[in-house]
């Protein structure tokens, strides 16, 4: 009789499903994050460094530039240094951790200025089109023609060495890439429908780029931020290995293995343990990336 009387009445429960509090974004991601395990441990990677290197000062067991002569060369786990120290008595361990926050600030420095450069150049070459399209591009082309690390060290020994000049070099190299990623994406999005619409309607053409493209370029720009870190930190260590970079004696990666180069056979941990810190950087921001456009991108979400 029940069943009848449903029937009758046109009684159509709603699921419990469509009933239920729509899940926060941020929760969602997570739950998708931890379902991936190259992306978790990408992540925690990401996270070990970023601790490292804002609480550095706190978390070094010893100051990274106080030389104790009488110690120096010792193998690790000798005398309460765990990596052992360098040929200067200095302690491997908590230079490391100094210059992880180096590695932060050029890596995360140069993916926002270098982004926010390329982005607009991007932008205007792929909406506007025209004249500012063809300089914009062949720009592009002549840097493409030189190998970025070759032009960054070139950039640098011409400024000079220093943190400040490594990273205006980077910049200067690395915009590039956004603005050709940025203006496929624009040329893309302004043949869409709704762009065609309020082109045909009379909208502004600011109101139209802030309003309706420049939201569709986050997620482009995100992913290839977060691939592009691991290739400054790289490049970093590389014009630092070779001389160009930050200086002695503050602590990066790059110069602890330049000064450990002539004790590779005899004191290994030199530069071991500054490689093992730059490859596990760039897999862990590497990893998390690759995770991030996977999630982000939708075409990539649609197969």
């Amino acid at each position: 009789m029940n069943q009848t009387t449903i029937t009758t009445t046109g009684v159509n429960p709603q699921p419990v499903n469509m009933l239920r509090k729509r899940e926060p974004k941020w929760r969602s991601l997570l739950r998708q994050l931890l379902k991936s395990p190259t992306g978790t441990i990408g992540f925690l990677i990401i996270l070990g460094v970023l601790f490292l290197g804002l609480c550095g000062p706190w978390v070094a067991p010893y100051d990274p530039n106080q030389a104790e002569l009488g110690k120096k060369l010792l193998p690790p786990l000798s005398d309460g240094h765990w990596l052992g120290t360098d040929q200067l008595g200095r302690d491997i361990f908590s230079r490391l951790i100094h210059g992880s926050s180096v590695s932060l600030i050029i890596g995360s420095c140069t993916v926002l200025f270098a982004g926010l450069i390329g982005t607009t150049l991007g932008l205007i070459a792929g909406y506007f089109r025209g004249w500012a399209d063809i300089i914009i591009m062949r720009i592009v082309d002549v840097k493409l023609s030189f190998p970025f690390v070759l032009l960054v060290l070139v950039i640098n020994a011409v400024m000079g060495a220093g943190l400040q000049n490594i990273i205006i070099s980077l910049v200067f190299a690395g915009w590039i890439i956004y603005a050709r990623v940025v203006r496929s994406e624009v040329l893309a999005l302004r043949e869409k429908e709704f762009i065609l619409s309020c082109i045909a309607t009379g909208v502004p053409r600011w109101e139209i780029i802030l309003r309706h493209i420049v939201p569709n370029l986050f997620t482009p720009i995100i992913v290839l931020s977060s691939l592009q870190i691991a290739t400054y930190i790289i490049a970093e260590a590389s014009i630092s290995f070779l001389g160009f970079g930050v200086q002695p004696p503050q602590p990066a990666w790059g110069n602890m293995l330049s000064e450990g180069k002539d004790y590779i056979f005899s004191a290994w941990w030199l530069i071991t343990f500054p490689g093992i810190a730059i490859v596990i950087t760039a897999l862990g921001v590497n990893l998390f990336g690759d995770w991030l456009r996977d999630v982000l991108d939708p075409e990539l979400k649609g197969n």
